[in-house]
């Protein structure tokens, strides 16, 4: 697809300090992207802003009100940055298992990218409106959404899971139809790259082996230079994919977290939690759950995560093919280079989440017994439905001396006794101090976590004009292994009208 030219920009004439683009995806050539400029919003305002976020990026304090940065303009798509580029890129995709061809950035724009004193950073709008990858759709997002995926994509980094970050929400008046009419927002979000799985295979489908070949040196030199240095640089990408898939994989469990739409074109090429749409945190402990009312064969139910997450791995190595082959025929062999270079995931997986489950259990060491004692808790917990998160934060309390805070979760008392007297056997083998066992244990099972009434609460009061608890909430979410006794309301269980609440993939 050819470029669309742009129209002439408001340019403000002072640059924001230390902004220094480099857009090298722009680089990449127009089979890559279409240029075009932002749709607009109409009378936009503040509605959250990341202070961690714009840390990240090394911005000033008041960078959202600073007269010479016009922040507000730029985000909601009026202006450009001098030295943006703004563009969408092309991608294909795999979609609840079905091919579903050329996707792209339908309602996303990418600015281009920035020096940081953490390394360079994309800028990307989303819901900054249509784009040639729209696909009959307008383009937007709605305040309702864009309150989710800042919020999470926020709580997501401060519980030490890689993810894209949410600098900001700017909200509109401008009228959006989903199931009802809501109104428009966009959400800027900060990453090293937006670069997917179905990037890799849009250039492998469309049988553009050269442009796959760039793409993939591009992720190499930028993101994994390590594997430039092996006999196969295209097989050790895929290594190093696997394995940090892995990894996340392993972070989402442990705290139960459903990302809700686990196609390949939501999957990250470096491992991070991309695109928040019907996520959601479990309440009651199902591992059976499905957090997207739109998935109606529960194909991403939480206890099928990991292994979608190996199946798009499958096509990922699939789309990679041309590319270990070196420049030769697709044979058997490379087919079998491909599959063991993406092996190392099961391994990888089953080694993180076990080391996971001991930190929450607050096992030192490893012993032959620890397997059987994590998936015997798991067990207990889901016969139950006792609350995920409340269980195991209270389970880091539990004593033989002072068993009731957590004993009381569960009413087959036995059930919980007897698996209780090999977990006091389990920690009297490592002879730790118990303060010793507890800090641990409060350092890998978050007491606050964003539940979906949590964020409903923020949604309902932004709509009604109030942004406070959007920001409250985030604060909140910015220390979730802290008790924080002032926000102990957060930490309660949910209230009954939270089983009504649904989120699909308008969400």
């Amino acid at each position: 697809m050819q470029d669309v030219s742009l129209p002439e920009l408001d340019r403000p004439d002072a640059t924001p300090l230390g902004l220094h683009w480099r857009n090298r995806y722009a680089a990449l050539g127009p089979v890559f992207h279409t240029r075009l400029a932002a749709q607009a919003l109409p009378q936009p305002h503040w509605v959250a802003t990341s202070d961690s976020a714009a840390r990240l990026l090394g911005w000033p304090g008041d960078w959202a009100e600073r007269a010479d940065w016009q922040a507000l303009e730029v985000l909601s798509g009026g202006r450009t940055w001098p030295g943006s580029e703004p563009l969408a890129t092309v991608y294909s995709g795999h979609q609840f298992g079905v091919w579903a061809g050329q996707l792209g950035d339908g309602r996303a724009l990418l600015l281009g990218e920035i020096d940081t004193p953490n390394g360079p950073m994309e800028l990307q709008l989303k819901g900054a409106g249509r784009t040639p990858y729209s696909r009959m759709g307008d383009g937007r997002a709605v305040l309702r959404s864009s309150i989710r995926e800042f919020l999470c994509s926020e709580a997501m980094h401060f519980l030490g899971i890689p993810t894209t970050r949410a600098l900001a929400v700017v909200g509109s008046p401008l009228p959006v139809r989903r199931e009802t009419v809501e109104t428009a927002a966009v959400v800027t979000r900060v990453a090293p790259s937006f670069v997917r799985f179905g990037h890799f295979e849009h250039f492998a489908h469309h049988g553009l082996p050269e442009a796959l070949r760039t793409l993939a040196d591009f992720v190499i030199d930028q993101h994994h230079p390590a594997c430039r240095e092996a006999a196969n640089p295209y097989a050790a990408l895929l290594e190093t994919v696997a394995r940090r898939t892995a990894t996340l994989l392993a972070d989402w469990q442990a705290v139960g977290f459903c990302h809700g739409v686990m196609n390949t074109d939501n999957l990250s090429i470096l491992g991070l939690t991309i695109d928040y749409g019907p996520f959601g945190f479990l309440d009651g402990f199902d591992p059976g759950h499905v957090c997207n009312h739109s998935d109606h064969q529960g194909r991403y139910a939480y206890s099928r995560q990991p292994s979608v997450a190996f199946w798009n791995l499958h096509a990922l190595a699939q789309a990679m093919l041309p590319l270990i082959a070196m420049g030769g025929e697709v044979t058997e062999a490379t087919g079998d280079l491909a599959l063991e270079a993406i092996e190392p995931y099961k391994h990888t997986f089953s080694e993180a989440m076990a080391a996971r489950l001991r930190a929450k259990l607050g096992l030192a060491g490893e012993r032959d017994e620890d397997v059987a004692l994590a998936d015997d808790w798991l067990q207990l917990m889901a016969t139950e439905r006792a609350d995920h998160t409340i269980t195991w934060r209270r389970l880091a309390q539990w004593s033989p001396a002072e068993p009731q805070a957590v004993r009381d979760l569960f009413l087959d008392r036995p059930a919980f006794d007897a698996w209780a007297d090999r977990y006091a056997r389990r920690l009297a083998l490592d002879g730790r101090a118990e303060a010793e066992r507890r800090l641990q244990m409060d350092r890998a099972n978050p007491k606050y976590v964003l539940r979906n009434h949590l964020c409903e609460n923020a949604i309902r009061a932004a709509q009604g004009g109030d942004f406070g608890e959007t920001q409250r909430l985030l604060k909140v979410l910015e220390r979730p292994f802290d008790e924080q006794p002032e926000h102990s309301a957060y930490a309660e269980f949910p209230p009954d009208w939270a089983q009504t609440l649904e989120v699909s993939c308008s969400s």
